[in-house]
């Protein structure tokens, strides 16, 4: 279990593989596991590496939660392992966190991959998720339900025993975001202000979204993201905003045609 000692905690990553270092940074809600579909495969070519972000997984902190300092968590970490620069590929809020580590550490980045993800300023969005605390205290399973929708694609609920498939496997899961850790993580997206990432500048960059994406919407972030500097952008059709999960093996072509291109 490596552990990266922070000035106020501890970050647990993974790491596996051999290769150019990959840098995996995981979005709202989610940690170092939620990429499972492309973890064995991108391994075979790339050193991966995946940290629990703040409030997520085994990571421990006893400061603050901010956006910016995950992203500090994340320079600190590529810097400690000595296998910069990194390819960074950021999903949902890890796109974020991506931009913000690339303004802040840009000798730290190879390139970047943004999936469903941009600083948009969405103020339903904190409402989503404080809503979903809110029902999450009143009963564990019947937040996820309402989460559900608003990560796969309409496909995923043509088959109903795909919602208690993906309901047992969370349940499973030993290390889930508790509710005190979700409304820390919450209230950090709500105060964050993405008026302040910079423009990517020489980095290689590059947007993946989901066609039925109701929380990036590609319409939305395209131009965001355009004025970020970011010029290469793709959309996988059958994908909503979890696109490793609803359309891995696509996900994983558009990532390693990327790093193909810059190798």
């Amino acid at each position: 279990m490596p552990k990266l000692s922070l000035p106020d905690g501890r970050l647990h990553y993974e790491i596996g593989g051999s290769g150019p270092p990959l840098l995996l940074i995981a979005g709202m809600l989610s940690d170092s596991a939620s990429w499972g579909p492309l973890v064995t495969p991108l391994e075979e070519s790339h050193t991966v590496i995946r940290p629990d972000n703040r409030t997520t997984g085994r990571t421990q902190h006893d400061g603050q939660a901010r956006i910016e300092d995950m992203a500090s968590d994340a320079a600190r970490l590529v810097n400690a392992l000595g296998l910069g620069p990194a390819h960074v590929v950021g999903h949902s809020l890890g796109g974020t966190i991506a931009l913000l580590l690339a303004g802040i550490r840009p000798q730290a980045v190879r390139s970047l991959t943004l999936m469903a993800a941009a600083p948009l300023n969405r103020p339903h969005l904190v409402a989503l998720f404080e809503g979903l605390a809110r029902i999450r205290a009143r009963t564990e399973e019947e937040w996820l339900r309402a989460l559900y929708p608003w990560l796969f694609s309409p496909a995923f609920f043509e088959t109903p025993s795909n919602v208690e498939a993906a309901l047992l496997a969370a349940r499973a899961y030993p290390h889930a975001q508790s509710l005190p850790a979700m409304e820390e993580q919450t209230r950090a997206f709500a105060a964050f202000d993405p008026g302040t990432i910079r423009p990517v500048g020489a980095i290689p960059a590059q947007a993946i979204f989901g066609a039925t994406d109701l929380i990036a919407p590609q319409a939305l972030a395209e131009p965001v993201l355009r004025a970020l500097g970011v010029e290469t952008f793709g959309c996988l059709p059958d994908a909503g905003h979890s696109l490793h999960w609803d359309a891995p093996e696509a996900t994983l072509a558009a990532i390693t045609r990327w790093l193909e291109s810059l190798a």
